[in-house]
């Protein structure tokens, strides 16, 4: 039986630091398993020029711990008002490693987003001639499509005509939570990926609401059936190049998720490693955790991989601390409802 698993060092394709006391907090958490992360930029206000993302890492790297070894990958917030040739500059400039779609009122600090897709056409046009990849948050948001069936709506109407008119854009369908996710990913050729979270691996609808709301699983995408959640998980151990690790680790305080109207996201950037190695052992697949983790994304995203390694090893449950501590107050932790016998151990 394995109980040592050696792989190259994870990249995070799908995370959120936040900005302020926040990230302080939470930068560690990440920069401590990470090598590099795709950072989102739906600040307020959010991130929308070059200048503004160069102002954003500089944070960032202000607020990881000394020593650590932690590259965040910079992205632009898509608007309708994006200029094609400043987006052009700081890609060329290796400022900027993606572009961000958000609907308009998608998820947390959207609003910005945007509502009509043909006014981003220019910037797509743009984007698909530079290589520049479009990172795709999949939902629509028409109040009279139901909120689970929101993503395959978005293939659809929005997703599949955009790739359409514009050949040769590359696309990261972020953080999929269907079975129609899924499907479409792995039809969609060399120029689609997709990312998967852990949560989502982990959770379905009923984990949300069977037996009173629980606020702290709840996030955007909401989580399926169990149907899907199976289709998720299928696709993650796959082995398929398509699918790599997003973790949308997105921390919220706790006063912030439990209110009337509370905040969407699983804060889960520090137990990832061990949820995922039970997940992958639980499928018979812990032998292509490396490729989720740590080489499909690279391979997309036409970098590198990462040289390094760490060391998971299996032995008994694994404590993680509830919450972790922000001067805006504590940030709960994904619970993944099962012991976690996998820690890294260099």
């Amino acid at each position: 039986m394995t109980d040592t698993l050696t792989i190259k060092t994870p990249d995070d394709w799908h995370l959120h630091l936040r900005d302020g006391a926040m990230l302080r907090a939470v930068a560690a958490e990440s920069a401590r398993h990470f090598a590099r992360a795709i950072i989102m930029p739906n600040l307020v206000p959010p991130v929308v020029t070059g200048a503004h993302a160069a102002e954003y890492r500089d944070r960032i790297l202000a607020a990881l711990p000394e020593g650590a070894d932690f590259t965040p990958l910079m992205t632009l917030y898509l608007t309708e008002d994006t200029d094609p040739d400043d987006l052009a500059r700081a890609h060329a400039d290796g400022l900027i490693t993606a572009v961000k779609l958000y609907p308009a009122g998608a998820t947390t600090n959207s609003a910005s987003g945007v509502a009509n897709f043909d006014r981003v056409r220019p910037v797509l046009e743009k984007m698909a001639e530079i290589g520049c990849p479009l990172c795709v948050h999949g939902e629509v948001t028409d109040s009279e499509i139901d909120i689970f069936d929101r993503e395959a709506v978005f293939i659809e109407r929005v997703l599949d005509p955009i790739r359409r008119a514009t050949p040769g854009l590359r696309v990261v369908m972020e953080h999929i939570t269907t079975m129609q996710g899924v499907e479409y990913a792995s039809e969609g050729g060399p120029e689609l990926g997709a990312t998967i979270t852990t949560h989502h691996l982990v959770i379905n609808r009923n984990h949300i609401l069977a037996g009173g709301i629980k606020p702290h699983y709840y996030c955007l995408p909401v989580a399926k059936r169990e149907e899907h959640r199976l289709a998720l998980r299928r696709a993650a151990t796959s082995g398929d190049p398509t699918f790599f690790l997003g973790t949308d680790s997105a921390p919220h305080t706790d006063a912030n998720k439990l209110l009337p109207c509370g905040c969407a996201g699983c804060f889960t950037a520090t137990n990832t490693l061990s949820i995922l190695a039970e997940v992958f052992e639980a499928e018979g697949t812990l032998d292509r955790l490396e490729s989720f983790t740590s080489i499909n994304g690279p391979k997309f995203y036409r970098l590198p991989m990462n040289e390094k390694t760490i060391t998971l090893t299996k032995g008994d449950p694994v404590e993680y601390p509830s919450h972790i501590d922000t001067d805006d107050g504590p940030v709960t932790m994904f619970d993944p409802m099962m012991p976690l016998h996998w820690r890294v151990t260099r």
